[in-house]
């Protein structure tokens, strides 16, 4: 029987841990974390991941800001106003949303971002201090995704870990991360590109699907007793919910999960985990102030 790995609970957890540190904060006098957001246009996705962003800092007695903007801003407005929050001294760590317009480019501005202030954990200073195991801001996912392996004693030292997709969100860090000492997995990355994915796949004590393609991973690919961490999110239309859509991992639940012995699902899995990381990432850039 298969153990589901409940991000929900481990975030509310991490998160009562955070406004416990808040409080703190507040009876010394000290400086209150403050989480600001840049969110473009109307994604329906961002549109709601921001909203709960917004909620989980109310939660943990953060102080948040969200700056919206329509698809039509201009480069060298978006620049000029992650300056602005680079500048703002009470502003202690921001994000901005992807996907961004096709006019704007994705690199431009994550290197924009003042690192010091890099909720996401995306900069490239950030990344660099992270491969070589210098603290810093980690990405706020593979931050999310190591954490419910920790919180759930999960085994990784020595286990063949195989990961699917390579991002500069996801893929690429959280294979780092899981190789590190302390971590001591033999990871695999697999990708668009690869020849026999489902027989390297299907050797995995621990997979992790981040590759954005709804059940990709099928029960053929995994073998009896894996670890299943799935980070896809992909909306699609249902007429079961009052949405008129749901969220679809990267992963056949239904078929793969009677196979694992641990399987994160969708919605509820590592998306909470996501969040949670962004507040931990602000707690510790108001703490250096």
């Amino acid at each position: 029987m298969y153990t589901i790995i409940d991000g929900k609970k481990i975030a509310s957890e991490i998160k009562q841990e955070i406004a416990e540190e808040v409080a703190k904060l507040r009876i010394a006098g000290k400086k209150i974390p403050h989480l600001a957001a840049i969110l473009i246009g109307n994604n329906g996705s961002s549109e709601t991941y921001v909203a709960n962003k917004v909620k989980d800092c109310k939660e943990v007695g953060f102080k948040s800001t969200l700056l919206r903007f329509g698809n039509e801003i201009t480069e060298a407005v978006l620049l000029d106003k992650i300056a602005e929050l680079n500048n703002d001294s009470d502003v202690d760590g921001f994000i901005v949303q992807l996907p961004l317009p096709g006019h704007i480019s994705e690199n431009k501005v994550i290197e924009a971002i003042d690192p010091k202030k890099d909720a996401d954990g995306f900069h490239p200073v950030n990344l660099g201090r992270m491969m070589v195991g210098l603290p810093g801001y980690l990405p706020a996912t593979p931050f999310g995704i190591v954490e419910l392996i920790k919180r759930f004693r999960i085994e990784t030292s020595g286990k063949k870990c195989v990961v699917i997709g390579r991002s500069n969100i996801v893929g690429r860090p959280v294979s780092i991360l899981l190789s590190q000492k302390g971590m001591d997995a033999t990871v695999t990355v697999v990708h668009s590109r690869t020849k026999n994915i489902k027989d390297i796949v299907s050797q995995a004590d621990i997979i992790i699907a981040a590759i954005g393609s709804p059940a990709f991973v099928t029960a053929e690919m995994v073998k009896e007793g894996a670890v299943v961490i799935d980070v896809g999110t992909t909306r699609i239309s249902s007429a079961e919910t009052k949405s008129g859509f749901k969220l679809v991992g990267d992963v056949d639940f239904e078929n793969v999960a009677p196979k694992c012995s641990y399987i994160t699902p969708v919605p509820g899995g590592v998306g909470p985990m996501t969040r949670v990381s962004l507040l931990r990432n602000t707690l510790i850039a108001a703490k250096k102030d």
